[in-house]
């Protein structure tokens, strides 16, 4: 019965008619996107489940990228994003979408030195110049100046970068355009990018994934990723000029500073404050404003439900709970999503 009623949820979300469900029926949402947030709402549509057992909320963690296309097509009920859309992209869409901020993440540059024992420093023009390809071993000068005390060893960099659209992507050469001028110029900020140098892995998975594997390697994954695959990650220089370990406390300081526009498409990289960590982002669901009948009611509530005991599962698993000031913003524009 099961298997039915996914499958009747599947043609439906492709716009074939089906019949109407009956009482005592599960309700399947599906969303697919960000890999990012996956650990989050992972756990968060297990919880709903919980306390909803007509409702399922399927969801396929297959990139910022793809989960907007698939929202576009409408084949998806929600898609999900780190990157917020484009102009371009939202005006592609048959109706009005809404971003809907859910939690906030830190982006960590993650290595693999088996020898060296300490925790490694990182500036923004370095980390740009590696990523260009221009920094080629670990016992280069750059890297040396800003980590007198550990011994560096004599191996060559290899870098591992995502190779689907990405909303970590999008986050992390936001970060690289907002402190290097050369790769804003030659490689720029997007979900996807032609790298100068690298190896690519699907999803924050496949980054993590190949950079365990890969000796000298550096690569960019989402915070949850490094700490459960016990990958470890640099302290990042920030724009006043500290070194800044990636914590939720330190995401949370560069919300702090945000000046949050109303459609909720922010960067927050390179934020002001002693205590802000540089590469952080919102991660945002993807609705359509007018959904209709039961699952614009399951949106709906199960959005709210997100805001108030959805946010206290977060720091758990290693993301920031939005600003209550953002919090309140949002609530405003998800009770118009039906």
């Amino acid at each position: 019965m099961k298997h039915i009623r996914k499958f009747l949820s599947v043609l439906a979300a492709l716009g074939i008619a089906v019949a109407p469900l009956t009482a005592g029926d599960t309700i399947t949402l599906n969303g697919a996107g960000a890999t990012f947030p996956y650990p989050i709402y992972s756990k968060w549509f297990d919880l709903y489940h919980e306390k909803h057992a007509d409702v399922e909320i399927n969801y396929q963690s297959i990139g910022s990228g793809g989960g907007i296309k698939q929202i576009t097509a409408k084949t998806v009920d929600f898609g999900a994003t780190d990157g917020p859309m484009t102009n371009a992209e939202i005006f592609a869409v048959d109706g009005k979408i809404l971003h809907i901020p859910t939690v906030l993440g830190a982006v960590v540059v993650g290595y693999n030195l088996p020898t060296l024992s300490g925790k490694l420093n990182i500036s923004g023009t370095v980390l740009a110049n590696i990523f260009l390809g221009k920094v080629k071993s670990w016992s280069d000068a750059s890297l040396k100046a800003l980590n007198p005390d550990v011994n560096l060893p004599e191996l060559p960099i290899v870098v591992v970068h995502r190779s689907d659209g990405s909303g970590t992507t999008y986050c992390f050469s936001d970060y690289l355009s907002a402190v290097s001028g050369e790769w804003k110029s030659k490689v720029g900020t997007g979900k996807s990018l032609n790298w100068p140098v690298g190896l690519g892995g699907k999803g924050n998975e496949g980054v993590a994934g190949t950079l365990k594997q890969t000796a000298g390697g550096i690569g960019y994954v989402e915070l949850a990723y490094a700490e459960q695959n016990k990958i470890p990650y640099m302290s990042i220089r920030n724009k006043a000029g500290k070194f800044i370990v990636p914590t939720l406390e330190g995401v949370s300081a560069a919300a702090a500073s945000v000046n949050m526009p109303a459609d909720f498409r922010v960067s927050i990289v390179n934020a002001d404050g002693d205590a802000s960590y540089p590469i952080s982002t919102f991660t945002w669901l993807l609705v359509y404003e007018k959904t209709g009948g039961k699952r614009g009611e399951i949106l709906h509530d199960f959005l709210l439900w997100m805001l108030d005991e959805g946010q206290k599962a977060a720091p758990v698993l290693g993301y920031a709970p939005l600003p209550a000031s953002v919090a309140a913003k949002v609530r405003e524009t998800a009770e118009k999503v039906r």
